[in-house]
């Protein structure tokens, strides 16, 4: 880290829990940008992957099956 970044995170951890979960959560929502390119991308999988369920290319497994085998891990 630059020095400039490790002088802010020094002075983060002296803030109290709450106020260094606020800048957290700041710092995290501030990589969390839209990217109309990606979004594109799986819209289009997405759909893609309705129309083989329709087609009987793939078949849906069930949520609770989904869920209990990762439960077991």
């Amino acid at each position: 880290m630059t020095n400039s970044a490790n002088m802010i995170l020094d002075q983060a951890l002296e803030l109290s829990a709450p106020e260094r979960a606020n800048v957290a959560e700041k710092l995290l929502f501030s990589l969390d940008r839209p990217d109309s390119k990606i979004d594109a991308l799986w819209a289009n999988e997405a759909d893609s992957r309705v129309e083989a369920y329709k087609k009987g290319e793939i078949e849906a497994i069930p949520a609770e099956k989904v869920f209990a085998k990762y439960r077991r891990t």
